[in-house]
């Protein structure tokens, strides 16, 4: 999705994909290089969910990583904080609402979801959220997260799972980008969720 988006403008801005490897620690390592590169003026971290059904947009990342499953270079880290003595947890800088009224106004699943998770997708949204908090040179550099469902290739690999086209993902993505770019403030409107 991020690569079909590569090079494209939106909103005046120019988006730049940046492959991270699924791997903790390596992952920051690869993204604070390029933070540090060309500080950008909005980051849109994405990753997969097999499970979700719709595209959702992240409202919180937490200090912790615990991996039920190993990343891909076997790694397995339990209870271990994502920045030993960093804060519980930072909320996404993008208007995640207004973010998800534009998925939906375009005709797109989608919903704000309260948990990244504490596998290697929160462990690069708390990681990048971290980096702008404490980072003077991305002082005014908004970030956010968002979890993409499976592809149907790779649903058909997984009978029961819900997916989306590439196709509509990308358009998803460019929706959200828009919106985010347009957006300095959030929507004041109810997101929340009973679990």
């Amino acid at each position: 999705v991020a690569e079909a988006l590569h090079g494209e403008r939106i909103g005046g801005a120019v988006l730049r994909a940046l492959r991270l490897p699924c791997v903790f620690d390596e992952a920051l390592a690869v993204l604070r290089v390029a933070l540090h590169a060309e500080p950008p003026a909005l980051v849109l971290a994405l990753g997969q969910a097999g499970g979700r059904c719709e595209l959702s947009v992240e409202r919180i990342a937490i200090n912790v990583d615990d991996a039920r499953i190993a990343d891909n270079a076997g790694a397995q880290p339990v209870d271990r904080p994502v920045v030993p003595g960093g804060p519980a947890a930072y909320f996404s800088t993008l208007p995640i609402k207004a973010i998800v009224a534009a998925l939906r106004s375009a005709g797109l699943p989608a919903a704000v979801s309260q948990s990244a998770g504490t596998f290697v997708c929160n462990h690069v949204f708390y990681g990048l959220m971290h980096a702008l908090a404490t980072t003077p040179a991305l002082a005014h550099t908004r970030g956010g997260f968002v979890h993409l469902p499976l592809l149907p290739e790779q649903a058909a690999r997984q009978p029961g799972q819900p997916s989306l086209p590439l196709e509509t993902q990308v358009r998803g993505m460019h929706v959200a980008v828009a919106a985010a770019l347009a957006n300095v403030h959030d929507l004041v409107q109810g997101e929340g969720s009973l679990a």
